[in-house]
């Protein structure tokens, strides 16, 4: 058993950082110091990938679309529409307000119907920098990191800074990157600090990655629990091993 935080740094080769994970069902921010886990800088966000499907259907209907078309939408095609189309602004007040910056996409779902995105593209992902626009009281994710980085020790502060590392299917947004990186460095103004992103092409999977490589080490082999381990004592046994 191993946090998918510090799993995520592991695929990066790092066992310091600050893991921003942006999954399917919840995003987290995990701060870990020589691979400790910092509880205390932990955040999480109910914002994440199915949630935004879900978001993204509703714009959809709201949209010039036939409803008819959308309402057979079935979750694997809302979720390849999804990943296909729809990206993060930069600068979303300006999108949104600006017609010249909906640039449309079209995609054909599987009865042969063709639908349209237009500024469906980039209001689907935005609730992870607003989670408000999904009536979410907590801070956006690029907040969180801020916050996260905040708590940790002086000492090490500085590591996790330049060990900032994305991970998860819904950090695969084109601009997600980019935005993470905007959005903390203007909550770093006056600090001196110039903040970059570390973005794998392969971070939709960086979790799955760093529990291969973690578990293939050998100071790892003695966290084993066997088969039988596990049918003479039941699963508590894991508590009492790990």
């Amino acid at each position: 058993v191993a946090n998918t935080g510090f799993l995520s740094l592991c695929a990066h080769g790092r066992v310091t950082g600050l893991a921003v994970e942006a999954g399917a069902g919840v995003s987290h921010v995990t701060p870990v110091w020589q691979g400790q886990t910092l509880r205390t800088g932990t955040h999480r966000l109910g914002v994440a990938g199915e949630l935004l499907s879900g978001h993204l259907l509703q714009l959809l209907l709201a949209s010039p679309n036939k409803p008819c078309a959308l309402q057979a939408l079935r979750k694997a095609t809302l979720t390849q529409l999804k990943q296909q189309c729809c990206y993060v602004s930069l600068d979303y007040e300006k999108d949104l307000q600006e017609r010249a910056s909906h640039h449309p996409a079209v995609f054909q779902m599987p009865d042969g119907h063709w639908i349209t995105l237009s500024k469906e593209r980039f209001c689907c992902p935005e609730p992870l920098f607003q989670p408000n626009l999904l009536h979410h009281s907590c801070p956006g994710i690029h907040q969180l990191a801020w916050q996260s980085l905040q708590t940790a020790p002086d000492h090490a502060r500085r590591d996790m800074l330049g060990n900032i590392v994305l991970s998860g299917g819904s950090s695969m947004f084109p601009g997600f990157p980019e935005r993470m990186c905007l959005g903390l460095n203007l909550l770093s103004q006056g600090t001196g600090v110039q903040i970059e992103v570390l973005a794998s092409p392969e971070r939709g999977t960086a979790a799955w990655v760093g529990g291969s490589m973690a578990a293939s080490l050998t100071s790892f082999q003695h966290a084993w629990m066997t088969k039988g381990e596990y049918e003479e004592h039941g699963a508590e046994y894991m508590h009492m091993i790990f």
